[in-house]
């Protein structure tokens, strides 16, 4: 019996969703606080997406396929090739649909995209140890913790020690069972 299909799906992240960003990162500074920093004004914003000029980093919208809504954000940061095939992932969920599974199942679209498409073999979480809903997040999804980096990531006005966790593609990758198809 298949599961159903999936609730949202991935669209690269462009300029044009400038004002939807802004707003939600807004919306999300106490759900985001002490975690992560997003750009929640238009300057901030447009040069915060330049980190994906290079094609090294790709950004994407998790978006509600009901409505369309952003429910969060995922990127895939560093991507390195040759011996490696490696990359980081960074991903936050926006306030009004948090806690709902949408991060669950757009970052099982992002691992699929990622092992199957892009080809990568290791991705990265780095996440700070206090943060219960990121560190639940990559256990469900079957990352393995590897360790803590002290001082890892420079994150408001800080220098954060974050738990590291990762993923390999197996052969071939294949996600939790009890999640939905896409």
């Amino acid at each position: 019996m298949s599961s159903p299909p999936s609730r949202v799906v991935l669209c690269p992240l462009t300029l044009a969703d400038q004002d939807e960003f802004c707003s939600l990162v807004r919306a999300s500074t106490e759900l985001h606080a002490p975690w992560m920093q997003l750009p929640a004004g238009a300057e901030e914003f447009q040069d915060w997406m330049h980190r994906f000029d290079d094609g090294s980093s790709l950004g994407f919208l998790i978006r509600v396929r009901e409505t369309g809504a952003a429910a969060g954000m995922v990127n895939i940061n560093s991507v390195i090739r040759g011996r490696y095939q490696g990359a980081s992932l960074g991903c936050a969920a926006f306030a009004p649909s948090a806690g709902r599974g949408y991060m669950t199942e757009g970052l099982t679209l992002v691992l699929r995209h990622a092992f199957d498409d892009l080809r990568l073999h290791r991705l990265e979480a780095n996440i700070q140890p206090a943060n219960e809903a990121s560190l639940s997040l990559v256990r469900r999804l079957g990352f393995r913790y590897e360790g803590l980096s002290p001082a890892y990531l420079y994150i408001a006005g800080a220098w954060r020690d974050h738990e590291r966790w990762s993923l390999t593609a197996p052969s071939p990758w294949t996600p939790d069972p009890s999640l939905p198809e896409v």
